[in-house]
């Protein structure tokens, strides 16, 4: 659990980083930490684990040091979920006593997680005692495969501004790009590796930083908005 890139001089987005399945919030810190400064200096990200310690063996065991986590448990066709109320609660505590959390950051099984949850939060269905989630970060996601579940997450194009990291050699690529039309407008990294983090080459720099752009106006305009506010009461207030 940790944070990286925090600079008192500015609010910065503030993204909760969900790991992917079987590693954890150190892992993924590690992972992210090879992105450009110009990246994360604009950023503030906290890593957390998983609610649940790992329930078999981990795929990246012998590249990167226990101990593992996970965030809930499925079947082999992914269409079953063990687990998962008790995972969006553990969430939304962590929002509470992280935040205020503007987005979430997630790869793997974290990034399938977190591109739901903003409508989980929308549908009323979990996170209702914290501020909505306005930004995403995927890595590698997907969608849930339930199609009870499915249904009531992505009828409704989920409003969210929104990067996605796409693999050539990813096996949930396919998953990944039905995973856009969930989405408005989103921004799109292309990579050449398979289901990883990867670095932020030159090439694919200027659509992270454009997102970030949009990020930070949309934050500059709320505290506009708050600051205008205050002031109107403290006239009414005279």
């Amino acid at each position: 659990m940790g944070t990286i890139a925090e600079d008192p001089r500015t609010r910065k987005p503030r993204f909760l980083c969900l790991h992917g399945f079987r590693t954890s919030g150190e892992i993924l810190r590690k992972q992210v930490g090879k992105w450009p400064e110009s990246v994360l200096r604009r950023l503030d990200l906290v890593f957390v684990d998983g609610k649940f310690p790992a329930m078999g063996k981990s795929d990246v065991e012998g590249v990167f040091e226990g101990p593992y986590f996970e965030w809930f448990q499925f079947n082999k066709d992914f269409t079953e979920y063990t687990n998962f109320d008790e995972c969006l609660q553990y969430i939304e505590e962590c929002m509470i006593n992280f935040g205020p959390i503007d987005g979430f950051l997630g790869f793997s099984q974290g990034a399938i997680l977190s591109a739901a949850l903003p409508a989980v939060q929308a549908k009323g269905i979990a996170l209702t005692r914290v501020p909505n989630v306005k930004f995403l970060i995927i890595i590698g996601g997907a969608k849930f495969r339930l199609e009870s579940l499915a249904q009531q997450l992505y009828s409704s194009p989920i409003d969210c501004t929104s990067i996605h990291f796409l693999g050539k050699d990813d096996f949930l690529r396919p998953h990944g790009t039905e995973l856009l039309k969930s989405f408005a407008d989103p921004f799109i990294i292309h990579h050449p590796k398979g289901h990883t983090v990867p670095r932020i080459d030159d090439q694919n720099l200027p659509t992270m930083l454009s997102f970030l752009d949009k990020i930070e106006k949309t934050l500059s305009k709320e505290e506009e908005e708050k600051t205008m506010e205050i002031a109107i009461d403290a006239l009414e207030a005279q």
